[in-house]
């Protein structure tokens, strides 16, 4: 097996060597004793501790070795609490959404081998894991196993997702059981100001889909039909990866917030039909710009 191959693997290894022997900061290393400990050559391990170094686990000291840079109960935090961290756990997330479009995956995959794709300790790659859970594309299999759920993946479901939208969210806001949500009317003005005031130039993908995904299901919200807002739901779980897997033109964000914020308005004018036919043509409008050459 190659060595760049390994080097996953060992490291998440040699992580959990130290935090199972609660090594210290400042404890040696010594890359005989490891290679010795995982029944490999010293290469995989020289770097493994390499990329454990980049890091900031481990530190090389010349003539030396290495030495852990942490104490074994901290690593967790190095991994998961710093921004770099986050922002690194964000390229990942988009990284594995892409190639599950691509259709790198199979239905399942086991965590060792996310693992060794992504050069990723378990621990930081269950954290990403069950954010994806928990926006509904992938699911948990007993053991160690993940399941990717179904998916819109191709132009043409894509397409069909938006005229759903656009025929489900008008006729929700025209039934009669329609009741304005005041304290969500203004969480969501708060948001859309905020994301159109400058939050499109650096929001990340994830955050202006979340930002407009819940800006529609708070208006079908109103209508208080469990289905409906269900069904709605649904095609927005099922289109997340299509849409993060556009470029986005943040150039048009400022026009959709100010659309958004334009049927508030009709709403709170109790101009709901004028609200219902404008919705609408919101949608189809954005299905015109964003529909992927997919």
């Amino acid at each position: 097996m190659a060595r760049n191959s390994l080097s996953p693997r060992i490291s998440t290894d040699i992580i959990e060597f130290v935090k199972s022997n609660a090594m210290r900061k400042g404890d040696h290393l010594p890359l005989q004793m490891l290679a010795d400990n995982f029944r490999v050559s010293r290469a995989p391990i020289m770097s493994a501790l390499q990329k454990l170094e980049e890091r900031g686990i481990v530190r090389a000291e010349p003539n030396r070795g290495y030495f852990l840079a942490v104490n074994g109960e901290a690593i967790d935090d190095i991994e998961t609490g710093n921004g770099h961290a986050a922002e690194g756990d964000d390229a990942i997330y988009l990284r594995i959404a892409d190639d599950r479009l691509s259709g790198k995956f199979a239905e399942r995959i086991s965590e060792n081998e996310l693992m060794r794709i992504y050069e990723l300790p378990r621990t930081r790659l269950l954290k990403i894991l069950h954010r994806i859970a928990d926006e509904g594309w992938i699911e948990r299999l007993p053991g160690n196993g993940w399941s990717f759920k179904q998916t819109l993946m191709s132009r043409k479901s894509y397409e069909e997702g938006y005229v759903f939208r656009a025929v489900i969210e008008q006729q929700a806001m025209l039934l009669p059981t329609f009741q304005p949500d005041t304290d969500g009317f203004r969480r969501a003005r708060e948001t859309q100001t905020e994301l159109g005031n400058g939050g499109y130039e650096h929001w990340s993908r994830a955050e202006i889909f979340k930002a407009n995904n819940d800006f529609h299901e708070m208006l079908v919200a109103c209508s208080g039909n469990e289905f409906f807002l269900d069904a709605i739901k649904r095609i927005n779980r099922l289109r997340r990866l299509l849409e993060y897997q556009i470029t986005i033109d943040r150039s048009r964000l400022p026009k959709q917030t100010t659309e958004h914020l334009h049927i508030l308005d009709l709403l709170e004018s109790d101009r709901r039909s004028e609200a219902a036919a404008f919705l609408y043509t919101h949608i189809m409008g954005a299905s015109r710009i964003k529909t992927p050459k997919v």
